[in-house]
């Protein structure tokens, strides 16, 4: 069993919204602002941001594809770490950020919402801390399966916003909040 992490100490964590990941993302435009939102209100209460950033043969690090899109800036002193795995936490230094922070509580957003957001919540959980989702600061494409079978990114949205509300572990909270709701200080939920 994981180790609980006791108290509400929360951090922002933005995962991988990069010029290439958004191109192509459902409603983009719509969940940029949702996390830039999210990281204004971290800021205000002087919550923790983390920023995340892929690279693979796909998004090659120093590419423009690469690069984190022009609306959302890591402030001086925000750490930013480099991944090549779905989960913000394999092969990264993300434990050792929460840790030097006392981090207890991460606050979610960004892409893509089934691969690295889904890999990143589930790690978290599964390493003691709550989590919240925040549901309309995610985003993913549509899912072509072939033989003409499609899943609907806003499908693959909505159905880990639920999943977040649903799932179960023990000794954690979890949830998903808009980015306007969030209480940073309430594990699991909004206001």
């Amino acid at each position: 069993m994981a180790t609980v992490r006791e108290g509400a100490a929360p951090v922002l964590l933005v995962v991988d919204v990069q010029v290439g990941v958004m191109r192509e993302a459902w409603d983009a435009p719509r969940v940029i602002k949702n996390v830039s939102r999210a990281v204004e209100r971290a800021r205000a209460e002087n919550v923790p941001v983390l920023w995340v950033q892929h690279s693979d043969e796909d998004l090659p690090q120093g590419s423009k594809q690469w690069q984190l899109v022009p609306e959302l800036v890591p402030a001086q002193g925000e750490p930013l770490l480099h991944k090549h795995f779905n989960s913000s936490f394999e092969q990264t230094t993300l434990e050792e950020e929460l840790a030097k922070l006392g981090a207890t509580h991460l606050v979610l957003a960004g892409a893509a919402t089934n691969w690295c957001i889904r890999a990143t919540a589930y790690g978290a959980l599964d390493r003691g801390y709550d989590v919240t989702l925040v549901k309309d600061a995610h985003t993913t494409e549509t899912m072509e399966l072939g033989d003409g079978v499609k899943i609907e990114a806003a499908n693959v949205i909505q159905e880990l916003n639920v999943a977040m509300g649903w799932l179960s572990y023990p000794g954690r909270k979890n949830g998903a909040a808009t980015a306007e709701e969030i209480n940073f200080g309430k594990p699991g939920g909004g206001q």
